[in-house]
């Protein structure tokens, strides 16, 4: 089915549950007046990035007063939000949460927690164990954060268990110049989408913060790539913004027909290639 998506690019307060809270609500009611059906917010939205030993103090429970305000939110719009995730074993995970029709109906614990460069996520958090995609009423979906793109694995497992739709939130900083002189972060998240858009025949919706953290920028750019990998919205650089976006089933169609990768994509090889590989491994 077509629908609307609004890419919430804010700049969320490092530590500030309720603060961060606010500034979801206000993105909500824009995206609600903008004919959004669906709005998608960066990772760790209600908490700020790099949280360190803050871990403890921003994580909620399911249950928590602030889960029910998103529960309520979502009667107008279906939302996609970061959070820090406490578990009833005092476990901290790197959630995304999808709430719609007033109800909590997906979560996805990130499963790749970068420890490279200026990230040390697993210091901090507990890792996910699955990856799954889900029903919506805008088709199945699975839900990605940040470092969990860039494991091939992982859109193709989403892909396989039906994904036409992949939801990527983000805390990406800026680093690095790439060859044509454009920030390197960037030039490497839009290769990344555009090629998982089209060899996996989905959408990808992505939605990457700004602000500043520890001297650290976080450079926005959030965009919604058609099957074919082409770009149909991209938000602005280092400036918050709310990206509104048609989405038709159309491309999504005509990209299966032109292009029938997953058609004709064998999963029995790969699982029978993947256990010799473990095998010969000794794993």
């Amino acid at each position: 089915m077509d629908f609307t998506v609004a890419l919430a690019q804010i700049k969320p307060k490092l530590g500030c549950v309720a603060d961060n809270l606010a500034l979801a609500e206000a993105a909500v009611a824009d995206a609600v007046k903008a004919g959004a059906g669906l709005v998608l917010f960066p990772e760790l939205a209600l908490t700020g990035y790099f949280l360190k030993d803050l871990v403890p103090d921003v994580a909620v429970r399911l249950d928590a007063p602030e889960i029910i305000r998103l529960q309520e939110l979502s009667r107008h719009i279906a939302i996609v939000i970061g959070c820090v995730e406490v578990s009833s074993d005092y476990r901290f995970f790197n959630s995304a949460l999808y709430f719609d029709g007033g109800e909590l109906k997906h979560v996805h614990r990130k499963v790749y927690l970068p420890t490279y460069g200026m990230f040390d996520e697993q210091r901090y958090l507990a890792r996910g164990e699955r990856f799954r995609a889900f029903g919506s009423r805008f088709g199945r979906m699975g839900i990605l954060i940040c470092e969990d793109m860039w494991h091939l694995s992982a859109p193709y497992i989403l892909a396989m268990d039906g994904a036409t739709t992949l939801l990527c939130l983000s805390s990406s900083p800026g680093r690095g110049v790439s060859e044509d002189e454009s920030l390197g972060s960037t030039a490497a998240w839009q290769k990344l989408t555009a090629t998982t858009s089209m060899f996996f025949n989905c959408r990808v919706l992505y939605c990457n913060r700004v602000g500043y953290e520890d001297g650290v920028s976080f450079w926005g750019g959030s965009e919604v790539v058609s099957p074919a990998g082409s770009v149909t919205a991209r938000g602005k650089l280092f400036e918050e913004d709310l990206v509104v976006a048609r989405v038709e089933e159309g491309e999504l169609r005509r990209e299966r027909i032109f292009s029938p990768l997953m058609r004709d994509e064998s999963l029995s090889v790969t699982l029978k290639e993947l256990e010799r590989i473990d095998r010969e491994r000794g794993c």
